[in-house]
């Protein structure tokens, strides 16, 4: 098995590279400049951290000793002018460094792109590849077009404009061709050149088995999601600068990132070779295609299971999966209210209340309110609030609480219930309690993933409620548990 080296372990591709690696039997190091960022991490336990700036050739150095292959997953997005000098220094001090330490791989992930004159962001990252092709080093640079996977920026963007626009006029790189690569299969290719015999010193191209326009993948992504079908208008005359001030307010990616991706999107990203078949054979089962790649990068919410977005109860399971690392922009919309009281009584006293909300004991706030909110959701074709409880007390994951149904339960700790009333998206609803300053605190946040472009609007609409119906709730449900102690005395 191979020593590895990760650079960039806390961003996209770095943050799932690392456990892929460990999967595989290989020893991992990981070199970033902030090792504080990896403590989310749950595999970062089991690497070795090297804090090192890639231009600093010393700190460089001493991470890259005792290393078989060094993978190098550092790029700048945009940054200014000044971005692509940065970048060129970097990667010479690293090949150089890596020479010295005599590692006998250097693995760099770039960018797809055709020939001729290249985006900013594009021509930096082809000038790295020939930095470390040209380098004593041996090297594998694998060129890609779009990652499709939760956390990826290309992705999310892609996510953003699909589900937050029903119609829309775009620019004319909708009509560009891509070929887009699902981040499993990215990875299998990573890991593998950890274990490919020889010295083999070439770029390759890298993409899955459809060749797609944007517009195409937005419809597509439409599909999977379950969204009506968009309604694309191109508009020649919005350049790339617009654009990315036409995403920049359509989407939560920031500007800094969205403009180099738009501008990358100007240019035909379609591979010329799959040469890497040779070394790294494709599946028995094939690439992964682009509606199954969505259809993986949504599987957690389609699931129902958001925890890795709003807690740290839970780590992802896969590369499709959003990451603790991952930026608050990923991972798709995700409205949240919480709140949190002390209450005056013991943790038994507050969990007999909180394991017994719904059905005869109510909600603890309005409850003219939630019986309106019942009558609506039957009138729509929902459950209502007919269920009510299996039991008065006990809670079990499945049962049914009015339109809530049970998700998790951690006696003494926390209830999870989500929503199955009819809404234009998913929700959640978690009670629990936690010990603070020897005082017992009640803990209650409503979760919120929206469908599309009515989905925001619900929650607009609805926020102003909230206060109302959720404000009340800590208050009276610490009372509930108070009367419970008094009761017991």
């Amino acid at each position: 098995m191979a020593r590895c080296l990760v650079t960039g372990a806390t961003g996209y591709l770095g943050g799932r590279l690392g456990p892929e690696l460990l999967a595989a039997g290989h020893d991992v190091r990981c070199m970033v400049r902030s090792p504080e960022r990896l403590r989310d991490l749950p595999w970062a336990g089991q690497a070795e951290i090297a804090k090192a700036d890639a231009r600093d050739a010393e700190d460089t150095a001493a991470a890259l000793g005792g290393v078989d292959t060094a993978y190098y997953l550092i790029h700048t997005m945009g940054g200014g002018s000044g971005f692509a000098a940065a970048d060129r220094e970097a990667a010479r001090t690293f090949a150089v460094a890596a020479e010295r330490a005599g590692v006998r791989r250097i693995v760099y992930l770039g960018g797809l792109a055709p020939d001729g004159k290249l985006s900013p962001h594009m021509s930096s990252r082809a000038e790295v590849g020939e930095i470390f092709l040209r380098s004593a080093v041996p090297t594998v640079a694998l060129r890609a077009a779009m990652i499709i996977g939760a956390g990826s920026a290309s992705f999310e963007m892609l996510r953003y404009l699909t589900e937050r626009l029903p119609v829309m006029t775009t620019p004319r790189w909708v009509h560009t061709l891509t070929q887009p690569i699902a981040v499993r299969d990215v990875l299998r290719y990573l890991v593998a050149w950890a274990s490919v015999p020889g010295e083999v010193n070439r770029a390759f191209d890298v993409g899955g088995p459809d060749v797609l326009t944007y517009a195409a993948m937005m419809h597509g992504y439409a599909a999977v999601a379950g969204l009506p079908h968009r309604l694309i208008i191109p508009v020649p005359m919005l350049t790339p600068s617009l654009s990315s001030l036409w995403v920049g307010l359509l989407t939560p990616v920031p500007a800094t990132i969205a403009r180099p991706l738009v501008e990358s999107l100007r240019d035909p990203a379609v591979c010329r070779e799959h040469d890497i078949a040779r070394y790294v054979p494709d599946p028995p089962e094939g690439l992964i295609g682009f509606r199954e790649a969505v259809s993986r990068a949504l599987h957690k919410i389609r699931e129902a299971d958001v925890a890795t977005r709003w807690s740290s109860a839970s780590t992802p399971g896969a590369p499709s999966d959003p990451l603790p690392t991952d930026p608050d922009w990923a991972g798709g919309s995700l409205y949240v209210d919480r709140r949190s009281r002390p209450v005056d009584a013991d943790p038994d006293a507050l969990w007999r209340v909180i394991e017994g909300i719904g059905g005869e004991n109510g909600w603890y706030s309005l409850p003219m309110a939630w019986r309106v909110r019942g009558v609506l959701d039957r009138l729509v074709g929902g459950v209502g609030l007919r269920r009510g409880r299996r039991d008065p007390r006990r809670l079990r994951v499945g049962d049914t609480v009015d339109f809530w149904r049970v998700e998790e339960v951690e006696p003494g700790r926390l209830l999870r219930l989500r929503a199955e009333m009819r809404l234009p998206g998913l929700a959640w609803l978690e009670l629990s309690q936690s010990r603070e300053n020897g005082r017992t605190v009640y803990h209650q946040r409503a979760v919120f993933h929206p469908h599309g472009l009515l989905g925001h609007l619900y929650w607009w609409l609805i926020s102003p409620f909230h206060g109302l119906i959720f404000g009340r709730m800590p208050r009276n449900v610490a009372a509930a548990a108070r009367r419970d102690v008094v009761g017991t005395e």
